[in-house]
């Protein structure tokens, strides 16, 4: 199937893209169109065929100006695609879960590993945890060894170096600290319809997942 989507991409003028995308192997355009990151045909072709910004190894959309290290070792949930947004630095050297629903803006990064102060040849690994229904805003900072709890908003341009486990809350500056706490009960846990993490449906990702993730 692939090889077929490949030679009718290289002589566009024979089939229209709107067509190209009624196969079956497309299905995931048309499943999460109304999802929050809704995947396109046009973030698939940069980044799988052409692997504009070098990101093809991740199983979520990432925009080209975007940089995931290390995919391998990066778990991201349903209806989230860290790197979506332009700017991205993603660093997987240590371990990163993102949990479901999560979104992230642009010029976001996301550090699991520092250098060693002795020896910046080499990584001290460490691991970033952020639950689910998150929001990070534009140009935060979220620092190794963090864990956010469920429905934490990152305020655009903070520095996140500790934890906030228990989620509900806002925080933001530098260093990053509370500055809203939320009322739980208002928080909304909704779901999609059917699941996708980035361009796999649930079954796929299990699969997936267990052939390739470290994580």
């Amino acid at each position: 199937m692939l090889n077929t989507i490949k030679y009718f991409l290289r002589k566009p003028l024979q089939i229209p893209i709107n067509i190209i995308t009624r196969l079956p192997y497309f299905k995931f355009i048309r499943e999460t169109k109304d999802y929050q990151c809704q995947i396109n045909f046009e973030f698939w072709f940069l980044q799988k065929i052409l692997n504009k910004g070098g990101n093809k190894g991740a199983y979520w959309p990432v925009h080209y100006t975007s940089k995931i290290v290390n995919p391998q070792n990066i778990f991201a949930g349903i209806d989230t695609c860290p790197g979506l947004m332009n700017g991205c630095y993603i660093q997987g050297l240590g371990k990163i879960h993102i949990d479901d629903y999560t979104q992230i803006g642009p010029q976001v990064s996301i550090i699991s590993a520092n250098h060693d102060l002795y020896d910046t040849r080499k990584h001290i690994a460490s691991e970033v945890k952020i639950g689910k229904y998150c929001w990070i805003g534009a140009g935060a900072k979220i620092m190794p060894g963090v864990t956010l709890g469920d429905f934490t908003i990152v305020a655009a341009g903070s520095i996140v170096t500790k934890s906030f486990t228990e989620g509900h809350c806002v925080i933001g500056g530098n260093t990053a600290k509370v500055l809203k706490n939320l009322e739980p009960d208002k928080c909304v846990r909704f779901e999609n319809k059917i699941p996708y993490y980035g361009y796999l449906n649930h079954s796929q990702f299990i699969k997936y997942r267990k052939k390739y993730q470290r994580i």
